[in-house]
């Protein structure tokens, strides 16, 4: 459940700690971390969670409101079987918070709310386990649970509890960490296990201490998963930040120990279909659990397709348990591959900035041996190809391209794979020109032949190629280029539109093959003369921790406009952004602007809690940058030079310590074109 204030105002006091989440308790986590040093093997070793867990949890969609009762908890395992989760893989039914009443019985038993389950766990259990699926139930560290209300904690009554789960037929325990008492992790996390494993049941113990005391560290002999940072959130920023701190822990996974990124949040409406399916393809390349988060009842058609593509589940579930590293990441374009049992290699391409980037590994790099060739398979178009060697995609924003690939002596069977690549900005001033270059690759040991390209736009652009479209044949390596001019009429509002780049080939059978990728360009206004505040100015694009990100006020909560006066330091300032790491708002320069400048820090309304660091970027490059800043620490000023650069982009992380309570202010941001 919600166990910290989502970056609110106010931090929940874990008993008498007063210590917020420290994300990966204090791991700092650059963009391409190395991964932390291998530990000595699990000594828990009951043959549970083999393969990390899979199935849902209610949190995420309905906290405690009232729909949170025993017909959702039958329908959702209604829906497994119905709709074939089941059959995929999804085996656990959990409960969260909110299933008790606030107080237990005279003889110190909890009490299953009578209005939520009217026929107890134990009835709920049953109607689970004849669906052929698993029950779970949630529960505290601590003297209370981590809902506001406060219902019963198991700190003190492990072994009564446990023997409760038990007896009502409970598969999965998550354990929860509020009001703990200040009692050290390890020995209250130790003590359930050690009841769990007294009932003689086969449980799956989650261990959900947010990652503040490295669990990964020392908990393979004490529980099946453990988180490794706070909650989640349903939107773009939330899940990059968890990913980011989630991946450097690789070498503590593995068959029965599972790093815990926390549920999905695939169909709950804040990201979009392309964010939830580089969601879940991530977290099934890090073996991490997948908790489905989603009210199934509800769900869309697409948030079931992205649930339901076994082989991006097979991924997840490879027994070899082996959780993705990083190979290579640079100006946000991650190549993260996994080592499978079979000896090939999932391999995720995934973009995490918000344009269509080209991204590329090699099964050398990947760690597959030395062939001529090699069979590459697009897991989410379920399409098979062939490659000499590169593994390589144009990706779309915040998109991720997952594949699987083989050192494969029947790759000739596959026609060769082709990339298809835009260069250039889509940025589009309405009644200007843009000029873009189109490029279609091939990456087969065998030749692409009868190669043809399109680019097409919004009914009234004009698009034209300004040289040649077709090609004969492509061998290995070889591209087709072709220019293309692309004008929005004048008018046009800003906004963004559809751009479709296709290429059509054969292989040497004959066969014909189509290749597209959705592109998108953006009209924008002509950068300002003179100096203009950036508080004023309409942004390109704009993704934010907590909230969105406001205009000339802090950040202030989750909705927009409730920001206050930006305050750094005891100074008040009438202009700028307020916004909450990790944060990003982009600007459209078009290389007619020169300098930014801002004085930067944490925002006053999160009282001494909060570390952060600025970054501006101009293109592709970071021009400038600070250290960590403290709300200790006043504001402190920042210029960058942005001469020739086609968009700008102000970037605010989390300094390392997790984004709790991390309001940062761009005060006084200023553009100088």
């Amino acid at each position: 459940m919600r166990h910290l204030p989502n970056r609110t105002t106010g931090r929940r006091v874990v008993g008498a700690l007063t210590a917020g989440l420290l994300g990966a308790a204090g791991l700092a986590v650059p963009a391409a971390a190395a991964p932390t040093t291998a530990p000595a093997a699990p000594a828990l070793a009951d043959g549970l969670a083999l393969t990390p867990p899979m199935g849902f949890n209610n949190w995420n969609s309905t906290h405690c409101r009232a729909e949170f009762n025993e017909s959702m908890v039958k329908g959702i395992a209604d829906i497994f079987v119905d709709k074939g989760l089941k059959d995929a893989g999804y085996q656990y039914v959990n409960l969260d918070d909110c299933w008790a009443l606030p107080t237990r019985d005279a003889d110190g038993k909890l009490v299953p709310d009578p209005a939520r389950f009217p026929n107890g766990i134990k009835a709920v259990a049953d109607y689970v386990h004849a669906k052929g699926l698993k029950l779970g139930i949630y529960t505290s560290a601590g003297t209370k649970t981590c809902n506001s209300a406060g219902f019963p904690g198991a700190l003190g009554h492990e072994y009564s509890d446990a023997r409760q789960f038990a007896d009502w037929g409970v598969d999965y325990v998550k354990y929860d960490n509020c009001n703990n008492q200040g009692v050290d992790a390890k020995v209250r996390y130790t003590t359930m296990r050690d009841a769990l494993k007294a009932t003689g049941r086969p449980i799956v113990y989650s261990i959900c201490e947010w990652g503040q005391n490295k669990p990964w560290e020392w908990a393979a002999d004490v529980g099946h998963l453990w988180r490794t940072t706070g909650d989640i959130s349903d939107n773009w920023a939330s899940m990059l930040s968890i990913l980011k701190k989630n991946l450097p822990l690789a070498p503590y996974a593995g068959p029965g120990h599972w790093n815990d990124p926390d549920m999905l949040e695939v169909g709950n409406g804040g990201m979009t279909d392309t964010e939830y399916r580089s969601h879940f393809s991530m977290w099934s390349i890090m073996a991490a659990p997948l908790l489905i988060g989603s009210d199934l009842r509800k769900a869309s058609q697409a948030t079931f397709d992205i649930l339901d593509n076994k082989e991006v589940v097979a991924v997840d579930q490879d027994p070899l348990g082996k959780q993705g590293t990083v190979v290579s990441s640079q100006g946000g374009r991650w190549v993260v591959a996994k080592e499978m049992k079979d000896g090939s290699r999932a391999v995720a391409l995934f973009n995490e900035s918000g344009t269509a980037q080209h991204i590329s590994t090699t099964a050398k790099a990947v760690g597959l041996p030395a062939a001529d060739a090699y069979t590459l398979r697009d897991l989410w178009q379920h399409k098979s190809y062939n490659t000499a060697g590169t593994v390589s995609a144009t990706v779309p924003a915040h998109g991720t391209v997952l594949l699987r690939v083989f050192a494969d002596p029947k790759w000739a069977a596959h026609p060769p794979a082709v990339e298809l690549g835009l260069d250039g900005s889509p940025l589009v001033e309405a009644g200007k020109a843009a000029a873009l270059t189109s490029a279609v690759t091939d990456l087969g040991r065998t030749p692409a032949q009868r190669v043809s390209v399109s680019l097409t736009g919004p009914q009234d652009w004009a698009v034209g190629a300004t040289s040649r479209t077709t090609a004969a044949s492509l061998p290995t390596g070889r591209s087709l280029r072709t220019r293309w001019s692309v004008t929005a009429p004048p008018g046009t509002p800003t906004g963004s539109y559809e751009l479709t780049l296709k290429a059509s080939y054969r292989s040497s059978a004959g066969v014909r093959l189509d290749s597209t990728v959705p592109l998108t360009a953006s009209v924008v206004l002509p950068p300002p003369s003179g100096t203009s505040g950036l508080g004023d100015l309409p942004w390109l694009s704009a993704t934010n921790g907590y909230g969105p990100v406001e205009r000339n006020t802090s950040n202030g909560e989750s909705a927009a406009g409730d920001g206050n006066p930006l305050t750094i330091g005891g100074v008040v300032y009438g202009k700028g952004l307020g916004v909450h790491a990790e944060s990003a708002v982009e600007y459209y320069t078009g290389k007619a602007c020169r300098t930014v400048t801002a004085d930067v820090g944490v925002d006053d309304e999160k009282g001494s809690n909060g570390t952060v660091a600025f970054e501006i970027w101009a293109d592709g490059a970071k021009v400038a940058s600070t250290g960590v800043l403290t709300n200790a620490m006043p504001a402190q000023p920042l210029t960058a030079d942005v001469t020739g650069a086609q968009v700008v982009r102000l970037v605010v992380t989390d300094g390392g310590d997790g984004i709790d309570s991390d309001h940062a202010d761009w005060a006084n941001a200023q553009l100088t074109c």
